[in-house]
């Protein structure tokens, strides 16, 4: 016999809560009530879903009775204070933010590439960092044909991972330097329009930011492979939606291009764009809105005996945030 949970969204008026309200609905997940949380200026707004009007309510502690799944998209801090409580009343957390993915007892979960680490939640799963998302799903399959050893990854990384108000500066800062007027700067550091800067995360002793930091922490994590070697290097780009990654990759052997292609075809979730005819390989508007990651110009490292060399695209809201939870929801 089926059964429909009562579900709930912390964080449902940001860019990510309104992509896990879609999410839901898209994927016609089993959905009995759905609850809709924010903070409390948020409070008393109404969102669609399935054809209703919803009204939010303020996020609190006594939010999460009767409610079975909580997804939580409202930033670590939130996620700390409220996530707790949420367990105490019987609700299985998927958490979006970074409060407790390196927690030992919180699995981090790809649905692609480690669903049965779910099984081991004591009540909440954590989400990965989008960037590792899109980078594991893509490697998995290859690192399941032959051990990934080492990872030099860059990022491309659009407006839409640092939120709603990051992807209306970029729009708002474009339309005002076309027009020659001048531009304010808030949501990032530097201007984002025409322009590309390091990742606007800390800056570690080690000189690798915190965005860095967690794509090596987190993959070892997820592929539980502590002498996996990453070189990240991560990039603000002025992309509305979507990141790219360009990968290199070293393996215990060689993989050819044509073996790499085929197990990549095959890969749930990835859709290979590699047409070297006419030059077409993934692009970000290929992937706006969709659910796959996307991977091309895959070739030899001709500067390793063992390597091969990738380009990966994947949308940020979905499957690097709230696809990624609903999937995890699914697999409860």
């Amino acid at each position: 016999m089926s059964k429909n949970f009562n579900v709930a969204i912390a964080g449902a008026t940001g860019a990510v809560g309104i992509e896990m309200i879609k999410t839901l609905e898209e994927r016609k997940f089993p959905v009995k009530n759905l609850t809709l949380l924010a903070s409390k200026r948020s409070a008393g707004k109404s969102l669609r879903y399935c054809g209703q009007n919803i009204a939010v309510q303020e996020l609190n502690q006594n939010s999460f009775d009767d409610i079975d799944i909580a997804l939580f998209s409202a930033g670590g801090g939130r996620s700390k204070e409220f996530a707790p409580a949420a367990v105490n009343s019987g609700t299985v957390v998927i958490d979006n933010s970074s409060a407790f993915r390196m927690d030992d007892s919180v699995p981090l979960v790809v649905p692609e590439v480690n669903p049965e680490d779910v099984k081991k939640h004591h009540g909440i799963i954590a989400n990965p960092n989008c960037t590792t998302i899109i980078l594991l799903v893509v490697l998995k399959p290859l690192y399941d044909l032959s051990r990934i050893t080492r990872i030099i990854v860059s990022t491309y990384q659009s407006a839409s991972g640092a939120g709603a108000k990051a992807m209306e500066e970029l729009r708002t800062q474009t339309s005002r330097i076309l027009e020659n007027k001048e531009i304010t700067v808030n949501a990032f550091p530097h201007q984002i329009a025409f322009n590309l800067f390091s990742h606007n995360s800390t800056i570690f002793e080690n000189g690798y930011c915190e965005e860095e930091q967690k794509m090596v922490n987190e993959s070892r994590k997820i592929l539980n492979d502590q002498s996996l070697q990453i070189c990240p290097t991560t990039i603000r780009v002025p992309v509305l939606r979507a990141h790219a990654e360009s990968v290199v990759i070293e393996q215990e052997r060689k993989v050819s291009v044509e073996e790499a292609k085929k197990i990549l075809s095959d890969a749930s979730g990835v859709r290979v764009i590699d047409d070297r005819c006419n030059n077409k390989f993934p692009m970000p508007i290929d992937v706006n809105g969709q659910d796959f990651v996307a991977v091309g110009r895959i070739r030899d490292d001709i500067s390793s005996e063992n390597g091969l060399s990738l380009f990966i695209c994947g949308d940020q809201l979905l499957k690097g945030a709230a696809l990624n939870a609903v999937q995890i929801a699914e697999l409860l």
